[in-house]
């Protein structure tokens, strides 16, 4: 009977025992996950830096874009205008020539020939108006005679002429000065009418060809500024428009508008092409921001403007732990005689707080000096502010919505930020310009 309870005994103690241990490790394990939590919950991102540029009124020069070809003002493929067989090239590439300029000789020698054969005909001719001119003054001549020997003489002057100038279509010569290209022709070869022998070009004066759409045509003028770019922002070459096509096309509605512009330097080339701004009046008093602040998203366009923290309203004291200190006195004056020990050693106590009280005072002193310096850069937080987007213009845009002046708009890094975000403002690296001019600066 003993051995039993004994062992019923040891079964329950041993299902306690077990109870508690599970007990303890799923209460250790609920009491380490809600720590975590509140941990995590409780834990502060770290503030991301970011460089920063403050929203201001500005000059903004308004203008038409537009994609354009350059092309000489005089620039054309040469060909020769009859038969023949390539006798010397007098040119090479990319050489500059002068007008009326001999390019290219084809084989000319029974032109020659025939030249020759025609002027002796009509000297011949000469010779025989001249004597039938005087039989005819003396008397003895007919004037039929006359007039054929006129005739004949008047002929033979126009065959040589004729002669002439097919003796001179044997010559290709350059219609005006310029750049010669790449000869497309090589000695020996026969030519036959119409075969392209080489490119000319002018390449002091270019014109550029673009089209804008129609709603755009009312801010277009002859001689109005505009700006060309081979890529990129830059657009180094200036000229001016010289036409304007009075029609609209129809299927595309779009209209023609061609430029000259300067090429002193060359580095204009004929085919090339350019991006076109049209330069408009200036306008005064807009806002704009760089490209980069701007981010595009599914719901809008957005910037993040940096605001100075609000501050965080004071957690008022629990009123439950005050009262601890006078219980004790309570619990004190009720057991006179169980404190008297303890009130043996208050004075010690008590003589010794005057010397901890000495040397609290300097730590209190030090410690303003903590708030002062934080006070100098106060937290600065984000704010997401969706904006509307206008015009953009060298790297810039116009913020026509959602922004004031005074705004202190985030320019990179904004992939990683959110709203509420705690920030630092570094403007040390300034993301708009470009790595090689900020060392030049430096």
């Amino acid at each position: 009977m003993f051995k039993r309870i004994l062992r019923i005994f040891i079964i329950v103690l041993v299902l306690a025992l077990l109870v508690v241990v599970v007990g303890g490790i799923v209460g250790f394990n609920f009491l380490r996950d809600n720590g975590i939590k509140q941990y995590f919950a409780s834990m502060k991102p770290p503030a991301a830096t970011v460089s920063t540029t403050i929203a201001k009124p500005s000059a903004w020069t308004p203008g038409v874009e537009a994609i354009g070809t350059v092309r000489a003002v005089r620039g054309v493929d040469l060909t020769v205008e009859t038969t023949g067989i390539v006798k010397d090239i007098l040119f090479h590439a990319n050489q500059k020539v002068a007008d009326n300029a001999v390019l290219l000789q084809l084989d000319d020698a029974v032109e020659r020939a025939d030249l020759d054969a025609q002027k002796a005909q009509a000297a011949l001719d000469q010779t025989s108006l001249a004597r039938a001119i005087e039989l005819t003054r003396r008397g003895v001549g007919s004037d039929s005679t006359l007039d054929t020997a006129r005739a004949a003489a008047s002929a033979s002057a126009s065959q040589v002429t004729k002669l002439q100038a097919v003796l001179e279509q044997k010559q290709l010569t350059a219609p005006f000065g310029g750049t010669v290209g790449i000869p497309k022709i090589d000695i020996g070869q026969y030519l036959a009418p119409g075969t392209a022998v080489v490119t000319l070009q002018d390449l002091d004066t270019m014109r550029v060809d673009f089209s804008v759409p129609e709603q755009q045509l009312a801010l277009l003028k002859i001689g109005q500024t505009i700006r060309l770019g081979l890529g990129g922002e830059d657009r180094p070459f200036a000229g001016a428009i010289r036409g304007i096509d009075p029609k609209i096309d129809s299927s595309s509605r779009l209209v023609n508008i061609r430029a000259e512009v300067a090429n002193p330097d060359g580095k204009l080339t004929p085919g090339q092409f350019v991006q076109v701004r049209v330069e408009l009046p200036e306008e005064q008093n807009v806002l704009t921001l760089p490209q980069t602040a701007l981010t595009t998203s599914l719901y809008g366009d957005y910037i993040f403007v940096v605001q100075p923290a609000k501050p965080a309203e004071a957690t008022p004291a629990k009123p439950e732990e005050k009262p601890a200190a006078p219980s004790a006195d309570k619990s004190a004056e009720a057991k006179p005689a169980d404190t008297k020990p303890a009130d043996a050693m208050k004075p010690a106590a008590d003589a010794a707080k005057p010397a901890a009280d000495a040397a609290k005072p300097t730590d209190k002193a030090a410690d303003p000096a903590k708030p002062a310096a934080e006070g100098d850069k106060p937290a600065l937080v984000l704010s997401q502010v969706f904006v509307k987007p206008g015009r953009r213009n060298q790297g810039m845009v116009e913020i026509v919505e959602g922004l004031k002046a005074g705004d202190e708009v985030v320019t990179a890094g904004q992939n990683r930020l959110f709203n509420g975000m705690s920030v630092v403002v570094d403007n040390t690296i300034d993301p708009t310009k470009s790595a090689n001019k900020q060392a030049e600066q430096q």
